[in-house]
């Protein structure tokens, strides 16, 4: 008997028949794993904020934050997100170079733990907004410090950046506090870098970071009330990559930690993760159009591709690698061939998988992008032909709950509006 892919149980081929594909699948097991795999070793002092961007779904929020984890946001829709999804506003953090005034002003008015300003005139707004409302707006100082990460599939800081204040010109800032009176200055942030699969660096990184909050809350007299040293753990994809072993990585910075918290009791320490918990639980699932052989080489033509996963070509990185994908309906059968596996749009570029071992595929085949958690329609042009955004699918305890629905036709064009040139009056009325 042929072996499937399931999900706590569930057929993939169960779950392609009742949602269709192209198809993002969560396993909320996996979900809960991955965060209890951590938390459960952490030092209780440092706080995990799930970071919406990596998957904004308001039911993976929900459930994340039902395991414990708090919400680090980017945006006012991710704010709404986290709100509805349950999490309280003082377990929510505002971060992103460049903040709206709308979007400022909701953090104030939902009353969020912190907003992390990245520039000075960012600090004066804020200000400003606390001011019209008679309020004390909790700020965290993003940082943009002149060390800078090592083994980080993507830099953040430690360079020129859009990212923070640098260092230098915070230190030169004294009188920062008595500039903006409205402002209550509470904290320091530093984002080194994401995609770090090297234990040893994140502990470095974080001795480093605690280091300079010390020194920029003595220099800029703020009382250190929260620390948020970032993140950046990262998830293997690739052939030589290795996943980040949670019990090493908490026995080097647990010291660190309780080290830190004993100087500072009253401060709160945040690390944000967001490809860390959700990549592993997600599959994106392509069901299989045709096959066909172009000047020797073997291609899959598959109903999902590079709209819906983005992330799977490697945007952000210099070498094109492919994510760990199966035929999900076969997995015991031997990867025999290499395929090119492609996707519906009519460009070159829509290729998700070049080469990529398989066992013979037939058109009906269900392939499956494996790890694909995090940045998949996040980050993806799903509007690239009118195609839009697949359905999502949770499983938990056993339980198949339909998260998103697919975009149709009507959803897609229902925000168009239609110019008839023949029309008299074409009078265009602007919002």
């Amino acid at each position: 008997m042929t072996r499937e892919f399931q999900v706590q149980g569930v057929r993939v081929s169960e779950l392609a028949r009742r949602y269709g594909t192209p198809l993002f699948v969560y396993d909320g097991t996996a979900l809960r794993d991955r965060f209890h795999g951590l938390r459960d070793r952490l030092h209780p002092a440092m706080e995990i904020f799930y970071s919406l961007k990596a998957n904004p779904n308001i039911s993976i929020c929900a459930l994340l934050h039902s395991f414990g984890a708090r919400a680090e946001v980017s945006s006012l829709v991710e704010l709404t997100t986290a709100l509805r999804a349950g999490v309280p506003p003082q377990q929510v953090i505002f971060l992103g170079p460049g903040k709206s005034r709308q979007e400022l002003a909701a953090c104030l008015d939902t009353g969020i733990y912190a907003v992390v300003c990245e520039s000075i005139p960012e600090v004066a707004l804020v200000d400003e907004l606390a001011r019209e409302r008679g309020v004390k707006a909790p700020v965290a100082l993003r940082v943009n410090p002149r060390f800078a990460v090592k083994r980080s599939g993507l830099a953040m800081g430690g360079k020129p950046r859009q990212f923070g204040i640098d260092e230098e010109e915070l230190f030169g800032q004294n009188d920062l506090v008595k500039r903006f009176p409205d402002v209550d200055l509470m904290g320091v942030q530093v984002y080194m870098g994401t995609r770090i699969l090297h234990e040893a660096v994140i502990v470095e990184n974080t001795i480093r970071i605690l280091d300079l909050a010390e020194r920029l809350s003595d220099a800029l007299n703020l009382e250190l009330r929260m620390v948020d040293v970032g993140g950046g753990l990262g998830v293997s994809y690739f052939d030589g990559e290795s996943d980040l072993d949670a019990q090493v990585l908490t026995d080097g910075l647990n010291p660190v930690i309780e080290d830190f918290t004993a100087r500072h009791p009253g401060t709160r320490l945040i690390m944000e993760l967001g490809r860390y918990l959700t990549a592993e639980a997600g599959t994106y699932v392509m069901g299989v159009r045709y096959t066909k052989t172009s000047m020797g080489e073997r291609f899959a033509v598959a109903d999902g591709g590079t709209h819906h996963h983005m992330a799977a070509v490697g945007i952000g990185s210099f070498v094109k690698r492919n994510f760990p994908m199966a035929v999900l309906n076969r997995l015991d059968e031997p990867a025999t061939e290499e395929w090119n596996v492609t996707g519906p749009l009519c460009t070159p570029g829509d290729t998700i998988g070049k080469k990529v071992p398989l066992p013979p595929v037939r058109p009906g085949d269900l392939i499956g992008v494996h790890r694909s958690g995090a940045y998949g329609p996040t980050a993806s042009p799903g509007l690239f032909l009118s195609h839009g955004y697949p359905a999502e699918v949770l499983v938990h305890e056993g339980r198949c709950h339909l998260v998103r629905e697919r975009d149709r036709p009507d959803d897609l064009l229902k925000r168009q509006r239609l110019y008839d040139p023949t029309a008299q009056d074409n009078t265009t009325h602007e919002r």
